[in-house]
């Protein structure tokens, strides 16, 4: 796979990755790849992510069934950050969030504290059982 060897892995065989969904816009969520999490992306179609607290694969909605559909893989100018586009799977609107919510990115700075500007669309015990 060379186009795998165009990546600059980091020290420890990770790239950063943003998921953002496809048609909004929105920014889902950032986590880590090392080369067979890409490999199986790219493979599937669906977003295979490296856990560095499990230090395992992940597969988006193992446990939650929110998956994530890939439709694009594109990396930056220096090869070092991919960019997923996605449509968010398993319940309508899309989570991504552990925290039961549509994006990761939930909380805004405002006046020195920061603040939830998201809903909760799913109580995360509900999903996580």
């Amino acid at each position: 796979m060379d186009w795998l060897d165009d990546i600059k892995w980091d020290r420890d065989g990770l790239v950063p990755v943003i998921a953002q969904e496809r048609g909004s816009g929105d920014v889902l969520m950032f986590a880590w790849m090392n080369r067979e999490a890409l490999a199986a992306t790219a493979d599937t179609r669906q977003a295979v992510y490296w856990s560095r607290s499990r230090a395992r694969l992940w597969r988006k909605g193992e446990e939650s069934g929110h998956v994530q559909q890939v439709h694009e893989i594109r990396i930056d100018c220096d090869s070092d950050v991919v960019l997923l586009t996605v449509t968010q799977l398993g319940h309508d609107p899309g989570i991504a969030c552990h925290t039961g919510r549509h994006s990761c990115f939930f909380q805004r700075l405002e006046e020195g504290r920061w603040r939830a500007v998201e809903p909760v669309l799913k109580d995360p015990e509900a999903i996580y059982r």
